[in-house]
């Protein structure tokens, strides 16, 4: 069966980096748009990046644009996010997700999703 692992979160301060990733399998990875979502305490799951299926496109959300940079290995099937300049309303839990087709940030066209790793970034 598909399976996305998350790894790499963690507790931060802000102002630090961090650098998550996202080992797929039970897919064909390099067929997959993969996407970065993130979800704070009592709020609803937020678009962070995505990445078209050989690497040649990638989008970001607004409160991360510029921060953030999302790249791909699919000789490894895995997914990265580097995050810089951390803030505490970056906190969440980070979930990477997998779509044949996704045209926009609606997690709604994303099939499969990984259990997610929490971001704590303290003041």
């Amino acid at each position: 069966q598909v399976q996305l692992v998350e790894s790499g979160g963690g507790v931060v301060q802000a102002g630090d980096s961090l650098r998550l990733s996202c080992t797929a399998s039970g897919l064909t990875f390099s067929t997959y748009v993969m996407g970065w979502f993130r979800q704070a305490p009592e709020k609803e799951r937020e678009f962070v990046a995505s990445i078209s299926q050989r690497g040649l496109r990638t989008f970001y959300g607004d409160g991360v644009k510029g921060r953030v940079a999302i790249s791909r290995a699919n000789a490894d099937n895995t997914l990265y996010l580097r995050m810089n300049s951390l803030k505490p309303e970056d906190t969440g839990v980070y979930y990477c997700a997998a779509a044949l087709v996704a045209t926009s940030g609606d997690p709604r066209e994303y099939e499969y999703w990984g259990q997610g790793t929490q971001v704590t970034v303290s003041p």
